[in-house]
């Protein structure tokens, strides 16, 4: 057991990607505290906001394999679809649920007011705008350069 997590932490790649992912979600968190004038634990593990820690991590995934095993091997062919289908994801359909979310809290506030349901409020903070991946995925990418 002790092997496997050894293993585990001298393993590169990984410890790179989740490095990846801490400093997306602090720069998410630093840059939330700043605008905000206040801290609020859910971004530093909530979803959405900027910059993506998904498009990060999977950039970064991807980017580290390429340079350790070749931008024409296999395995960077499926961190890098991996990575797409990621970043798709992240700016895609869940921001499509975030809005949808904040349409229905918009419905469930109207229809509270009249006194008909009881308040119960859905994340709308979910899923990224296209610049928020595109910068955390620049973040990846330069991550893993860095850590090489």
């Amino acid at each position: 057991m002790k092997e496997m997590f050894s293993a585990i932490f001298k393993n590169k790649i990984l410890m790179t990607t989740l490095s990846a992912w801490v400093i997306a979600q602090t720069l998410k968190v630093t840059i939330g505290v700043i605008r905000e004038k206040k801290f609020d634990f859910r971004w530093f593990v909530g979803t959405g906001g900027m910059p993506s820690s998904h498009a990060a991590g999977a950039a970064c995934l991807a980017t580290a394999i390429g340079l350790e095993y070749g931008f024409s091997s296999v395995y960077f062919a499926l961190a890098a679809s991996f990575a797409i289908v990621v970043m798709f994801d992240a700016q895609g359909v869940r921001r499509a649920t975030g809005r949808q979310a904040r349409i229905l809290n918009k419905i469930t506030e109207d229809i509270y007011w009249q006194g008909r349901i009881k308040d119960g409020r859905l994340r709308e903070l979910i899923g990224h705008t296209p610049i928020e991946v595109v910068v955390g995925a620049l973040l990846g990418t330069i991550i893993a350069l860095v850590f090489r």
